[in-house]
Parts: C-alpha cells; structure tokens; sequence
C-alpha cells in the first residue's frame, strides 16, 4: 500500500508533506505534555521495529498479495507516538527495501499515520461509549476496531489517491481495477489486524495493563 515515486503530481506530494508536518508537530506536542515523555520511546521503538519487518511478510490474498501494516495496532498501543513512528519506519522502507518512494513520504505517512491517530481515539473510546460493556470484552471490541479501522481508512486513502492521480500515460481503466482489487483484497487482511492487535491489547492488559494507559 506504500505509493511509489512518479506516480502522484508534485502538488499532492508536497501536501502530503505539509499534513504530515502539521500531524508530526501535533503528535510532539501531544507527548511532551505527558510528566515522563521518554518513558514510552523503548515501548515506540520496539514497535517501529514491528511496523518495518511486517512489509516484508507478504499474505496471498488472490489474485494479489497484502502484507501486513499495523498502523492501527500502532495507533492502538502507542496513542500519539504512532504517527512518529510511522513516518520514522516508512522512510526507512523506503530507503532500505524500496517500498514507497522519497518524495511520496509525506503522503504515505499522513495516509497511514492519520488513520493510526484515528484507531487510538477509536481505543479510547472503551472509557466513554463502550462503558456499558464490561471487561475484558469491552477492552476486546475497541482494540479490535481499532486495529481494523485504521487499516481500513488507510487503505479508502489509497485508493482514493490512485484512482483521481492516475498518469495519463497509463491506462486509467486497467489501473482503476487493479487499485480496486488490492484495496478490496486488504478487507480481510483489515479482519487480520484487528484481531491480531485484540490477542495483543488483552495480553498486555493481563500482564501489563500500563502500557495501554495514555
């Protein structure tokens, strides 16, 4: 789901890169409000470890392949050092295994840091609406959601990027389908994630319930 270089035009590219300044100096600020901020940079780099090897693990999903994101698991677990960590762990994809592009960096952290913003509001929404549910099943759907969601919207975003930026060199039909069958093909990988990032979220709850606090 990483957008490669030459694909979008410079004006969206450099929006792109005006959002994720905003969000990465919103994210920062958020943090430096915390009494201890550096308490949670071991927990948001262990994670941005996990955010770059899971593009390297590929799932068949016929007739195409996904591979993992976990940018609502991030959004999730790390509340608002996800987005730094996020753009942290694509610039390193793509210079180290080419996945996205340098100029497309903006654009692929916003549209994949964003949504993670997004999942851990979603997370904590447990404390306020998902109040008459009781524990752990309440902590279990809005982890879920969470880690679903952000992938989800993630995934909307590529897809609405690609098909109103296709080149016109291209053939806008054929890429139309193509970006509609990977985005299509991210459905279940969305289930995946959310229930990879509930197991996480309920192991941590049992055996470390503060590193879900924040």
């Amino acid at each position: 789901m990483h957008i490669p270089d030459g694909i979008l035009p410079a004006q969206v590219c450099a929006a792109g890169y005006a959002m994720t300044g905003v969000a990465t100096w919103y994210s920062l600020r958020q943090i430096n409000r915390k009494p201890d901020p550096a308490a949670e940079i071991p927990k948001a780099s262990l994670l941005t470890a996990a955010f770059f090897v899971a593009s390297s693990i590929y799932i068949p999903v016929p007739p195409a392949s996904v591979h993992l994101i976990l940018n609502g698991l991030l959004g999730v677990v790390l509340g608002y050092f996800a987005f730094p960590a996020i753009l942290i762990g694509l610039f390193f994809q793509a210079l180290v295994i080419g996945h996205g592009g340098i100029t497309t960096l903006g654009v692929n952290a916003a549209m994949m840091g964003i949504p993670a913003l997004l999942a851990y509001h979603i997370f904590q929404g447990r404390n306020t609406v998902g109040k008459m549910l009781k524990e752990p099943t309440r902590t279990g759907v809005f982890s879920f959601l969470g880690g679903a969601l952000g992938l989800g919207i993630a995934a909307l975003i590529f897809l609405a990027l690609i098909i109103f930026n296709i080149p016109a060199e291209l053939n806008a039909g054929a890429e139309r389908a193509a970006v509609l069958t990977l985005s299509v093909g991210h459905v279940p990988l969305a289930v995946i994630e959310g229930i990879f990032t509930t197991m996480l979220v309920l192991f941590l709850r049992r055996v470390k319930p503060e590193l879900l606090e924040g």
